[in-house]
């Protein structure tokens, strides 16, 4: 017999808060506590509640003030210039429909939330949770679920669980596209400013060119492939090293808008034009690529959409309703300007 028959519930379904208590062995002060994110719980206790919780689920009892406050919650592993701004303006679309307000949160980097951030959200006890270009662990998900808070992901940076809801692109066929439009103007040479190698995005992209190259007959130099973390920095410094190449590229495929901002600036040191000499091609399609001087052929990403998907997703969760499907992709577009043209010869 489980620990949770002993205490006298169901071997199946949740658990009320005084259940995990006896299941455990503490008082249901403390693991009210660690249901409300307080840190004041020694280590061990708590993740014996937390075993529990996952395992078998919490019953939450109804109680006046216990309703969720009206906030969406939206995680950034890092807040990048328009692209935050445009995940910003879908979530915002959703929220104000529904009276909601944001709270923003940023991972500085990290790929998963900290145990910290964590016990905030579940402090906090918002409607949901949004994540974008990160995940959560699956020790995560549980606590998250356990006390009924729905989640959602926004180009995901790794493959999610398969409860896990997200909304990405079509980012193998965006890959596919840009390659072939540089193909199709006869370029053979064509520098990869990839993203980062943990990124299931960045590596959609790439397979999509490596696809497009294939299917051309073309083999994919490994000298023209440069790994970065979607950051301009990167894109200046990787066209640079393509740029000294005994045969350097005649185009580059930047596998985000920022990293094709870093290879124009790149080509202007070199004292190369654009495209006469470089043709360059991004992947965002952000407001500010059409301003750039010559404005950026590039593959539009439906960030506003896709963040309002994920916001709808997490409202619909939060009223208890269900998704119709759990994974959501969106189509991309090239969108040809002027930074793309033939090589020279």
């Amino acid at each position: 017999m489980s620990t949770a028959d002993r205490s006298g519930a169901p071997g199946a379904g949740p658990l009320t808060t005084a259940q995990i208590a006896a299941a455990v062995g503490v008082s249901v002060s403390t693991v009210s506590k660690v249901l409300n994110g307080r840190t004041d719980v020694a280590a061990e206790t708590r993740a014996r509640v937390e075993g529990v919780i996952r395992r078998h689920g919490h019953r939450r009892q109804k109680q006046r003030g216990t309703a969720p406050a009206p906030l969406l919650e939206l995680v950034f592993r890092q807040m990048r210039d328009a692209y935050a701004i445009e995940i910003i303006n879908g979530v915002q679309l959703v929220a104000r429909e529904h009276r909601l307000a944001v709270v923003l949160s940023e991972l500085q980097g990290r790929h998963t939330p900290d145990r910290g951030w964590v016990e905030g959200v579940v402090a906090r006890r918002p409607a949901g949770v949004i994540s974008v270009f990160s995940g959560l662990t699956d020790a995560q998900s549980g606590q998250l679920r356990s006390r009924g808070i729905p989640f959602a992901l926004v180009d995901p940076g790794g493959e999610p669980a398969h409860a896990s809801p997200s909304v990405g692109a079509s980012n193998w066929n965006g890959g596919l596209t840009a390659t072939r439009h540089l193909l199709g103007l006869g370029h053979r040479r064509i520098g990869v400013l990839a993203g980062p190698k943990g990124s299931l995005a960045a590596r959609a992209r790439l397979d999509g060119h490596r696809a497009a190259m294939d299917t051309a007959g073309l083999p994919v130099d490994p000298a023209l492939v440069r790994t970065g973390d979607f950051h301009a920095e990167d894109g200046l410094a990787h066209t640079r090293e393509l740029l000294r190449l005994p045969e350097p590229p005649t185009a580059v495929f930047a596998c985000n808008d920022a990293q094709a901002l870093g290879a124009y600036r790149a080509a202007a040191q070199a004292g190369l034009r654009i495209p006469d000499d470089l043709s360059v091609v991004g992947f965002d399609d952000l407001p500010q690529v059409q301003w750039t001087t010559p404005p950026l052929t590039t593959v539009r990403q439906p960030l506003t959409e896709m963040a309002a998907t994920a916001a709808t997703m997490v409202v619909t969760l939060a009223g208890g309703g269900p998704l119709r499907q759990t994974r959501v992709e969106l189509a991309t577009e090239l969108v040809v300007r002027e930074s793309t043209a033939p090589p020279r010869h």
